[in-house]
């Protein structure tokens, strides 16, 4: 029998708890032998990185706690460990940022051993995007001293760099950022991805490729593609002379080829769709080489495909996969590729493709178990017509069997603002989302302008309006909510974290349309947040707002910070005390404003944190403040949940 409650107040099974101890990201993977080996983020136990294997209902750790398996390189990480073709683990330890090797079979009770040198405080080093070839370790460096260096080195895996630093090589440099080192197979060049200040990786990079002296160090190098305008992405060699590549010159990210040192670069296929996305972590991939000679592709328009492409012909074959709509290149072998994917009614996690008999099987899953899909909201893809745009958005509307709303009552809604900003959304189970759908509160999640999966055009359409298209966009979302008789327009809310809490903060502050807002650390002020964040996010403001002293104005009148004079609603804001990406004085100054001006908030601050939520205590104390900060603005009870307390003016 369905009883009727307020929204907002429906008693629900998912708690914050569970929706905090049932997760563990499931973060890469690589075959290895006749298994696969993983890594996932372990909330219960402080938010390592562990790598497993073996059954996923019983899985053992390859690499034992307390190890922690996760690099700093850009802050974001990315390539943090790998496995040689001995099946030695290699990996950087998040604590000191070594690069260590763990030998020997499974279950072996040597301990790991350091390949690199213990780091100098006033100058620490970091590794990412491992890959080993033969005896040795290639990976990008980044270097901390009076200036921060990144090059290509190679680590010896007999140990001997460990003492002796000169016994690592530093192959090639001279940019500010690198990514993707790649060997061709006969071990006599290289090619990789580099940029500098002010761009970001999706702005635009260069191909470059040189030839190895005999000890190993590339001094001869040319530009193969890419400049200012166009951004390149993971080259991979198919010969000594020939090598694929990435390439958004056409208005997408396609799949490009070149010979490494003449003539120009081909198109295999132009289509309206990206191969390719915003390279936040090292390591990441869209494509890989198969053994017969044709490519297999992820390729997305809104949502990802997986298909086979001739690259001959630049026709393609698309597998069906059921409602999967995000998709993960992690490793390929033979006939089977490891995905990491899940859909709006697939859990995400780790699974491996039968390339031949298209058969999905599941590896590891992010989630230990999902409660009843009658609990989970079923996700819609709307296109909103605003004002300005159209603006592309999936909404997961409220959703319990055993509650209704009352008759002529409205659900409130929260949307959802992504980081990023440049990154993009897709339908998907998400238990922090059922956590409130399931209690009779809407979500709508927004792909706002700047948004990528919609080509280069799409993307393009922040630079120099963060602050302005994405706050519009997010709300000619919720308008169109309400237009369509779905949301109540005096219960509507919205929530982002980093720059969707920028979003979130510039929403507040120049609008009236949400009643309060929740910020998990996002981005309040902006001449201090370009001199305080890290390396590289530092320029980022130059294509989002622009170049200082030039933009200086731009850069007062567009933050947060110095419109909470306009500020007439509750704020809630989390942050993490050691995070270097926004740092915890954003959110200080936001808060101190809002004190100055009288407005009911809350700050919550987690030790230890940085950027992002990865303890379980923590998970779950943040997403019970957050229901009660809504339940307690919104106007509905949450039972069960400790009341978050505001502060609140004092009364003259």
């Amino acid at each position: 029998m369905v009883r009727t409650v307020p929204y907002g107040s429906w008693p629900s099974p998912i708690t914050a708890a569970d929706v905090a101890a049932g997760g563990h990201p499931v973060e890469s993977g690589r075959f290895v032998g006749d298994g696969v080996y993983w890594s996932e983020m372990r909330p219960a136990e402080g938010g390592r990185s562990a790598i497993r294997t073996g059954p996923a209902e019983d899985p053992t750790d390859v690499l034992p706690a307390p190890w922690n398996a996760r690099t700093r390189v850009h802050e974001y990480g990315g390539g943090a460990w790998t496995v040689a073709a001995d099946g030695t683990v290699v990996f950087v330890e998040f604590s000191d940022q070594r690069v260590y090797a763990l030998g020997g079979p499974l279950g072996s009770s040597r301990s790991p051993r350091p390949l690199t040198p213990r780091p100098d405080v006033a100058s620490g080093i970091r590794y990412g995007d491992l890959h080993v070839h033969g005896d040795k370790v290639w990976c990008v460096r980044e270097t901390h001293g009076k200036r921060i260096v990144r090059d290509i080195c190679v680590v010896p895996l007999d140990g001997s760099g460990r003492a002796d630093p000169s016994r690592i090589t530093a192959v090639v440099g001279g940019s500010d950022f690198i990514a993707f080192p790649r060997l061709s197979p006969n071990g006599s060049r290289i090619a990789w991805i580099a940029w500098d200040h002010p761009q970001m990786p999706w702005d635009g990079t260069e191909l470059r490729c040189g030839t190895l002296d005999a000890d190993g160090r590339c001094t001869d190098w040319r530009t193969v593609a890419g400049g200012v305008e166009e951004s390149i992405l993971q080259p991979e060699w198919v010969s000594d002379d020939e090598l694929y590549f990435l390439s958004d010159r056409t208005g997408f990210w396609n799949l490009h080829r070149s010979n490494a040192f003449e003539g120009p670069a081909t198109s295999v296929a132009t289509v309206e769709r990206d191969t390719g996305g915003p390279l936040w972590r090292l390591g990441a991939h869209w494509y890989s080489l198969l053994d017969n000679g044709k490519c297999l592709t992820v390729d997305t328009f809104g949502t990802d495909t997986l298909s086979v492409r001739d690259v001959d012909t630049g026709e393609s074959d698309t597998f069906d996969l059921g409602d999967i709509s995000v998709l993960e290149l992690v490793d390929t072998v033979g006939d089977k590729a490891l995905l990491r994917c899940g859909g709006a009614r697939t859990p995400t996690g780790l699974r491996i493709l039968d390339l031949t008999t298209r058969e999905l099987s599941d590896v590891r899953m992010s989630a230990e178990q999902l409660p009843d899909t009658a609990y989970l909201p079923a996700a819609q893809q709307i296109t909103f017509s605003g004002p300005n745009r159209d603006v592309h958005t999936v909404v997961y509307p409220p959703t319990n069997p055993d509650y209704a709303g009352p008759d002529g009552e409205l659900p409130p809604y929260v949307a959802f603002v992504h980081g990023g900003p440049t990154a993009h959304v897709v339908p998907a189970i998400n238990l922090v989302y059922a956590y409130f759908t399931s209690r009779g509160i809407g979500i709508v999640d927004v792909n706002y302008g700047g948004s990528t999966g919609y080509g280069r055009e799409y993307r393009n359409r922040l630079r120099g309006q963060w602050g302005v298209v994405d706050v519009e966009d997010t709300i000619a979302a919720v308008r169109g909510l309400v237009d369509a008789g779905l949301a109540d327009p005096a219960r509507l809310a919205i929530e982002g974290g980093s720059a969707g809490g920028w979003t979130v903060l510039s929403a507040l502050t120049g609008s009236d349309v949400f009643a309060c807002g929740a910020s998990y650390y996002g981005v309040a002020e902006l001449e201090r947040f370009a001199a305080e964040t890290h390396d590289f996010e530092s320029r980022y403001l130059d294509g989002l707002i622009g170049p200082l002293p030039e933009a200086a104005e731009l850069y007062r009148t567009r933050a947060p910070v110095n419109n909470v004079h306009k500020l007439s609603c509750p704020v809630l804001l989390l942050q993490g005390l050691s995070d270097p990406i926004v740092p915890p004085s954003q959110a200080e100054r936001f808060r101190d404003a809002m004190v100055r001006k009288g407005i009911p908030h809350a700050y919550l601050a987690y030790p230890g944190e940085a950027h992002g939520l990865r303890k379980l205590a923590n998970q779950i104390s943040s997403r019970e403040a957050e229901l009660s900060f809504y339940g307690q603005v919104l106007g509905f009870e949450t039972p069960g949940i400790p009341p978050l307390k505001l502060w609140v003016p004092p009364e003259v």
